[in-house]
């Protein structure tokens, strides 16, 4: 009798840890497809910083895009010049891998970082 309430217990265990495996592994999946999003923003961030010091030390357009190898990192960078300043705008799509989550963040995610330059600095 011992040996078969055993069985059960360990049959039980098995139940639950098939039954909570999916779970976790979207939660890992989740987590990691989160931080991916935050570490492309750091990278954006950096990115178009450079692209804004680059400028204002009188770096053209030209020289700006062979300075910074965007096609590697597969980001776009538009440019839209105002009657005051200029604004740089730095995008990227991250590919979410977590079934479900694309349907929060959609797949791909767009990422996009602007920053405006004045002319006279």
């Amino acid at each position: 009798m011992r040996g078969r309430r055993n069985l059960n217990r360990q049959g039980q265990a098995l139940v639950e840890f098939i039954i909570i495996l999916p779970v976790f592994i979207m939660l890992v999946l989740g987590i990691m497809d989160v931080g991916r999003i935050m570490y492309s923003k750091i990278v954006l961030e950096e990115q178009i910083g450079e692209v804004a010091s680059l400028y204002k030390n009188g770096k053209s357009i030209e020289e700006i895009y062979t300075k910074l190898d965007l096609d590697e990192e597969k980001m776009i960078l538009e440019i839209k010049k105002e009657t005051e300043f200029i604004n740089f705008i730095l995008k990227t799509e991250v590919p979410i891998l977590t079934p479900g989550l694309n349907f929060v963040f959609g797949d791909p995610y767009n990422l996009e970082i602007s920053r405006s330059v004045s002319y006279d600095t």
